[in-house]
């Protein structure tokens, strides 16, 4: 297999969690990303994006060659961002490959990103080994875009995964318009126009495959470094996780002060949830992603919010410490098994009603 060498690749991380954009950026770099970029959220991403055209114009530098941003984020979301990247007359380059990289893999969240036109959906908590995948797949296979009247992206067709439950098709190939350069993105006026967009595959001249079809690939040793960085880059977690359960802490003695209504309370513990439920597994505590998704399930809108439902918060607050405490990796084994069922006797303890 030929070599894949990513140093002539840039790429933008949008993260808002510090922690976690840092980390996503160490990796990009062990990795072989020469030129790795951050910010906090989408409205700073479209900054920077700005500015760099401005830059680029300027001094003939090369763009962005590949995005990885979070989903949920403020005050501008990723799938925000997607759609101006795709859509946007400003949009540096609307043919960009872009990673949605998020703790909310709910079938919503993965349909809505698929219909503006991400690239590629990566589940947190996320691995090397997954992170490297994707973006090979990227370079090795790009699919062509697709553009119609109302959908302009990857065409959401997969190779090679076996027919689909329903046939997207509605036109011959010989009736739509294929297109073989990007310098005139437009969208079509006729509803029923469909056009392709089948490009060079500039990425994998990049990283050292042109002219070779075949499959590329990363060096061991470089997987394995980028590994015993996620691992160096885990020994900051549980004082990560520490500082989230605090803040839990606190909104649920807010929330059994609070003599209104306590909505508000339950969106952050909400929030606060997802982000646990979609980092622990990163670094080796799968059991702080099981109860933080167990948290997100039923903190989410419409649930109940009297002062036994934040007593089930505060069950999962207690979970996660003597997992952080006892430093239980993985699945826990008989110890994790015991913490879950405790949990979940907690759980029904509290939402009994009397």
């Amino acid at each position: 297999m030929a070599v894949c060498n990513f140093d002539r690749l840039s790429v933008l991380v949008i993260e808002d969690n510090a922690y976690i954009r840092r980390i996503v950026e160490n990796l990009l770099r062990q990795l072989g990303f020469a030129q790795v970029s951050g910010v906090a959220n989408g409205a700073e991403a479209i900054d920077y994006f700005k500015d760099a055209h401005l830059t680029r114009k300027k001094s003939g530098i090369a763009g962005t060659d590949l995005v990885v941003s979070d989903l949920v984020m403020s005050p501008m979301n990723g799938l925000l961002l997607l759609r101006w990247l795709r859509t946007a007359k400003e949009s540096p380059n609307r043919m960009i490959p872009f990673i949605m990289l998020s703790g909310a893999a709910d079938k919503e969240y993965v349909v809505a990103s698929r219909d503006l036109g991400v690239t590629e959906f990566l589940a947190k908590p996320f691995s090397v080994e997954s992170m490297s995948r994707k973006i090979l797949e990227i370079v090795e296979y790009p699919r062509q875009f697709v553009v119609t009247h109302d959908y302009f992206g990857p065409d959401r067709r997969r190779r090679d995964i076996g027919p689909p439950e329903t046939e997207r098709r509605v036109k011959d190939e010989k009736d739509v318009v294929i297109v073989y350069s990007a310098d005139k993105v437009v969208k079509p006026k006729t509803p029923s126009d469909v056009w392709y967009f089948r490009l060079p595959n500039s990425l994998k001249e990049k990283v050292g495959g042109g002219g070779d079809s075949g499959p590329m690939e990363l060096p061991m040793d470089l997987l394995e470094e980028a590994e015993a960085q996620l691992q160096r880059d885990a020994l900051d977690f549980a004082e990560w996780a520490q500082d989230y359960l605090k803040q839990l802490s606190n909104l649920c003695a807010e929330a059994l002060g609070s003599e209104g209504s306590r909505s508000k309370h339950f969106q952050d513990i909400n929030l606060l949830a997802h982000e646990l439920r979609g980092q622990g597994g990163t670094f080796g505590y799968s059991l702080i992603t099981t109860f933080g998704k167990m948290l997100y399930d039923c903190t989410g809108e419409g649930c109940r919010e009297d002062d036994n439902a934040v007593e089930v918060v505060k069950a999962h607050i207690d979970a996660m410490r003597a997992v952080l405490r006892e430093k239980v990796m993985g699945d826990g084994g008989s110890v994790g098994r015991a913490l879950l069922q405790s949990l979940e006797e907690a759980v029904d303890r509290c939402l009994i009603v009397y």
